[in-house]
Order: C-alpha cells, then sequence, then structure tokens
C-alpha cells in the first residue's frame, strides 16, 4: 500500500469534485443510502466478525456497544446519508460582498477545503458519516479506521466505492487504509502535500499523538468530560430524568455525562431521588468527599481517587461531586477538560448566564440533556466529529464546518494603479 498513491488520487478527486454539481454529489449519496439498505446481510455479517474478534480480545463492554452494527442502526445510517442529501449545499455561498471605489465587485465564496483524513475508533458509523459529508460538500477522504472495526469497514467502503462509480464520480473520492499498521498513521499525519486537514476521532492518546507529530492542521474532536450541575434552584421532581438521560441513554457516547455537580442546599433531596435510580441503573459512583455524606444507600460506591474526574468514562460509571455554587462548578469544570457538552439545571435566570459564559465548553445547555451534542440532533445531517478546539470549527461538525472560502473579485478589466 502507497499512501503517496493514494493521496495523489485523492487530490485528483477532489480537484473534480470542486466542480460536481450539487445534484451529482446527491445521485451518489442517494446510490449510497439504497445501497446499505440493499447490503445489510454483508455488512452485518463482516461485524459479526468484528465482534467475535473483539470479545476473544475482552473488549470492554462500552467499546463493542460502539463496535456493534444492528439491522435498526443500518437503517438510521441510511437514513442520515438522505438527511445530507436534503441540506442545503454550501459549496458556492456566498458569505460576504460589497462594491469597491474602483468597481470591482468583492465576495467571500465558500469552497471545499480539498483532502480530509480522517483516523478514528471503533465505530463503522463514522465511515458512512464523513463519506456523506465530504462527498456532499466536494472534499476527497483519506479513512483510516481502528483494528476492531476492520472487516466492517471494508465492507462500508466498498459500498461507497460502488455508489460513487454508479454516479459517475472518481472512485478515489473516498479511500480507506487497508492495514491497521500504525506506522501508516505517521506516515499520514506528515502528507501535507496532497491532505488538507487531518480529523482524528478517539481518546486522548490519539489526539494528542496527532496534535505532536502531524504537518497538516489538525481539528480535535470527540474527548473532553460532560458535566451536569443542578443548581439550588432547580426543579428537583424535573431534574432526575434529565440526568438519566445524559448518562444512561448512550453511556459509550462521547456526549454522555462524566461527572455530576450538585449545589449543596439541594444535595440531600435529590440524591434522595437518585439513589434508587443510580441502583436500578447499575451505575458506578464514584464519588468526591463532598459528596460521599448523601450516598450511603448507594450500591455501588467507592471515594474518588486522583485522576477519576479526569475520566471520560464512556460507561455506566458516574463522578458526583457537592459544590457550593455555581462558581465552583464552574472551577471545577475549567480544572477538569471541560471542552465537550456541559450542562445546568435552573430556574435561575443569572444563573444560567453565568454558566454559559464561564463554561469552555464547545456545547452548553440549560435544562437539557449533553446527549444533545449530535449532527443530526442539530440540525445538520451526519458529523465528521464534535470539534472541542477554537479554532475553525467548534461542536458537531457538519457541512460548512467542512469549507473553507475564497475572496472572488469581478471587475470591467480592471488594474490596479
Amino acid at each position: 500500500m502507497s499512501l503517496q498513491n493514494m493521496g495523489k488520487a485523492a487530490k485528483e478527486a477532489a480537484h473534480q469534485l470542486a466542480v460536481t454539481s450539487t445534484a451529482i454529489k446527491n445521485q451518489a449519496l442517494a446510490i449510497i443510502a439504497d445501497e446499505l439498505d440493499a447490503q445489510q446481510t454483508a455488512i452485518l455479517a463482516a461485524n459479526q466478525s468484528d465482534l467475535a474478534a473483539a470479545r476473544e480480545a475482552d473488549m470492554d463492554p462500552a467499546m463493542l456497544d460502539r463496535l456493534t452494527l444492528t439491522s435498526e442502526r443500518l437503517t438510521n445510517m441510511a437514513s442520515d446519508v438522505r438527511q445530507v442529501i436534503a441540506l442545503a449545499d454550501p459549496v458556492g455561498q456566498m458569505l460576504d460582498h460589497k462594491l469597491l471605489e474602483n468597481g470591482m465587485s468583492l465576495s467571500k465564496r465558500r469552497e471545499p477545503l480539498g483532502v480530509i483524513g480522517v483516523i478514528y475508533e471503533a465505530r463503522p458509523n463514522v465511515t458512512i458519516d464523513i463519506a456523506a459529508l465530504c462527498l456532499k460538500t466536494g472534499n476527497a477522504a483519506i479513512l483510516r479506521g481502528g483494528k476492531e472495526t476492520f472487516a466492517t469497514n471494508q465492507v462500508l467502503v466498498k459500498v461507497i466505492q460502488a455508489g460513487l462509480e454508479k454516479a459517475g464520480l472518481p472512485h478515489a473520492s473516498v479511500q480507506y487504509i487497508e492495514k491497521p499498521d500504525r506506522a501508516l498513521v505517521s506516515e499520514l499525519l506528515t502528507l501535507d502535500e496532497y491532505v488538507d486537514m487531518i480529523i482524528p476521532r478517539g481518546g486522548a492518546g490519539l489526539h494528542k499523538m496527532c496534535k505532536q507529530n502531524s504537518t497538516i492542521p489538525v481539528i480535535i474532536g470527540g474527548f473532553g468530560i460532560s458535566h451536569l450541575y443542578v443548581d439550588h434552584c432547580a426543579d428537583l421532581d424535573r431534574a432526575p430524568e434529565v440526568i438519566l438521560n445524559a448518562k444512561t441513554d448512550r453511556p459509550s457516547a462521547c456526549n454522555a455525562l462524566d461527572t455530576l455537580l450538585v449545589h449543596k442546599d439541594v444535595a440531600a433531596q435529590l440524591f434522595a431521588r437518585l439513589t434508587p435510580l443510580f441502583n436500578q441503573h447499575g451505575l458506578h459512583i464514584v464519588a468526591g468527599s463532598s459528596a460521599l455524606p448523601y450516598l450511603d444507600g448507594v450500591e455501588q460506591l467507592r471515594e474518588a481517587q486522583t485522576g477519576d474526574f479526569d475520566s471520560e468514562w464512556l460507561g455506566p460509571t458516574l463522578g458526583v461531586v457537592v459544590v457550593d455554587s455555581v462558581d465552583e462548578a464552574l472551577a471545577h469544570m475549567r480544572a477538569h477538560n471541560a471542552s465537550h457538552s456541559d450542562a445546568i439545571l435552573t430556574n435561575d435566570l443569572q444563573a444560567a448566564e453565568t454558566f454559559i459564559n464561564g463554561a469552555g465548553s464547545a456545547a452548553v445547555y440549560v435544562n437539557a440533556s449533553t446527549r444533545f451534542t449530535d449532527g443530526a440532533q442539530f440540525g445538520l445531517g451526519a458529523e465528521v466529529a464534535v470539534s472541542t478546539q477554537k479554532l475553525h470549527a467548534r461542536g458537531p461538525m457538519g457541512l460548512e464546518e467542512l469549507t473553507t472560502y475564497k475572496w472572488v473579485g469581478r471587475a470591467d478589466y480592471l488594474s490596479r494603479h
């Protein structure tokens, strides 16, 4: 396998995609969605092969859930692709316009980034999400999935490439690195002659490695500790439902709740309601010293140790801390990587504004679950990643976040003097 050749092919494909009409791009997406429905048997068989290898390797339940495809999940993936078809194509949109004194019409116009390299782990749906969004925005993609999803991703990429060919688009618009060799990741990170952006989706180790070794701009996405703060004037009858949704709806998701922060004035009342629910859902509670006195009835409980509140649990574990104020909650969040999704439950408008302004996360919620941080939930279709950095893009990266812009000047044979 030659990454140099893949890069060259991707660059050529990107040139063609940049001048491809929205109608043709949508046609390719429709074919891909139909093929996902038609090829479910083959895709699920490949996924079972990956699952068998994962179980043999004693993979933890949270990672197994991220890896698993079902008929329902495949149908949802096809539906997400069709939602992308329905979205407006951002390529060619005018962002700004003005007429200069010399008569030149000057505008900013969206255009594709070019070639995007995406390195991700055990989520096969990411393969389809990235392909759909890159195709819609006229970008070529080079994908490197984890070894855990190797068989599944190979079949998915064949489905994508078949759709591209049927639509008359370059096969190399979406390519997959078919060897799980980590040396190829390092090589991809230095392929700056052909690749315009790197997006890693995975844990902190992957993000750090990409930032330290890439010669290509990197968008960091997906990692961050998610917090939910219950203020002293929150509705305690309605709060448990939101807390449980944030934690238990899909614990392996990157927007699932990691740490629950509770104001001391309502701690006793709230934990009286939450304790039986913690036990019912089999949650493992990791409590700060301030919270321990309120959690006597919790069946699976231990005191927090150094590093616990810096852990993205991705499973049925929940950190719990009792605080004196919204300011103390924000201080805890700043100390423990609040960069992804964070929420406050409160009926106090001032407390809500303080939290919104003070939280450094990419998505902030008032009286809502952190589980809403998702491209489909935001009306963006699918997403390439949830960016947790501050430059270029933040939050779910949909179509617009996969574009840049160029200046376009139009004049009547105008020369600068």
